[in-house]
């Protein structure tokens, strides 16, 4: 297997994972983590596929943040997340990884998943190939559930309301004349939360005639990693031929 490194960038943690044979052209996958910081370090699974398709990944590590462009003081009282991988991470890949979009593809998981696809949304040039696992998308609901199990008191710190919150949810920032070219996500049809949200998505994108790929049928027997596992293989090949396709694009 390739190898992991502890780095930091702008005085924030990041890993990094280089893998043994780099793809020929040497693209690379910016991992958004999901709400519990979760690592990939150990996840065969994803880096299986990194292995097999030559990705060379980098990981900033922003805590709660949702990664929006909100202030999100356990990570930076300055800089928001948002501002963190675009002003931070993306110059990062191209100083050091030689790595410069289209060639960078923005990926994530759940809370990362949502993050994902509203940065690509918002910056459709810079990330013109995004993909998602179980996007988070209507987080406003843990505002909503702010002082229950599953609420999120970073999330209503940051926005104060829920339609503050609905308002920055990736599914409003679609500009139906710019978006990613290239777009995956997927939703467990028994995720209870976030599967409907996914739906909604969709219902949006299909009805503004935005091009999208997907797979919301597949179900897994637990929530959480079990599923997102299931899919690594399937995100991660998309991904791959995408930045491929970018690369041959002729503008």
């Amino acid at each position: 297997m390739g190898i992991w490194t502890d780095i930091e960038i702008a005085g924030h943690a990041c890993e990094t994972y280089e893998p043994a044979h780099l793809s020929e052209h040497n693209q690379a996958v910016l991992y958004l983590h999901d709400r519990q910081q979760s690592s990939l370090r150990e996840n065969r699974a994803f880096l299986d596929e990194f292995e097999r398709h030559g990705l060379r990944v980098l990981c900033p590590l922003t805590g709660e943040s949702w990664w929006a462009d909100r202030i999100h003081e356990p990570f930076d009282t300055v800089q928001t997340a948002e501002r963190f991988v675009l002003d931070a991470c993306v110059p990062w890949l191209a100083e050091h990884w030689q790595v410069v979009p289209p060639q960078i593809a923005l990926f994530g998981c759940e809370m990362g998943g949502q993050g994902a696809l509203r940065i690509s949304y918002k910056h459709p040039n810079v990330f013109p190939v995004v993909a998602a696992i179980a996007p988070a998308l209507d987080f406003q609901i843990h505002i909503e559930l702010s002082h229950g199990r599953l609420g999120d008191p970073a999330l209503t710190k940051m926005y104060g309301e829920v339609e503050s919150g609905r308002q920055d949810t990736a599914t409003l920032h679609i500009h139906p004349l710019n978006w990613p070219r290239n777009q995956w996500f997927c939703a467990d049809p028994g995720d209870y939360y976030w599967h409907d949200s996914a739906e909604r998505l969709r219902m949006k994108l299909y009805s503004l005639g935005v091009p999208y790929e997907g797979e919301f049928d597949i179900t897994a027997e637990a929530t959480g990693w079990s599923y997102h596992n299931k899919m690594a293989a399937p995100a991660m090949a998309f991904l791959a031929e995408r930045l491929e396709a970018e690369r041959r694009r002729v503008v």
